[in-house]
């Protein structure tokens, strides 16, 4: 089953709440968006270690650094005219004979897309 989610790849957002307390309150670019999980990949944020082995001679195995998913229920999109962190609303635009559904910002009422 998919299901829509309000954040899209290339969104601004930011960090909430979570298990990783030190990513709060600080914001990031959607890098992935999971819509059947419910979860994004937020770029810098959620950092994790994940551990390789090499698989073929000459790769080096090791510790990589990469970014984890947060759940989109833990961060709030961020309004690029107002610049503060806002829940999302939807509107609908007449465009070219037909309506067209928009996210807006709750706050200013702006379009985010």
């Amino acid at each position: 089953m998919s299901s829509k989610l309000n954040i899209r790849t290339g969104d601004t957002v930011m960090v909430m709440t979570g298990d990783n307390m030190k990513d709060v309150g600080k914001t990031g670019k959607v890098l992935k968006v999971y819509p059947d999980a419910q979860r994004i990949v937020v770029q810098g944020r959620n950092m994790v270690i994940r551990h390789t082995k090499p698989r073929t001679q000459g790769e080096q195995g090791g510790r990589i650094e990469q970014e984890g998913t947060i759940h989109v229920s833990n961060v709030m999109i961020v309004c690029p005219s107002c610049k503060k962190p806002v829940r999302v609303g939807h509107a609908f635009e007449e465009a070219g004979g037909k309506q067209k559904k928009v996210r807006v910002c709750r706050k200013c009422g702006k379009h985010i897309d």
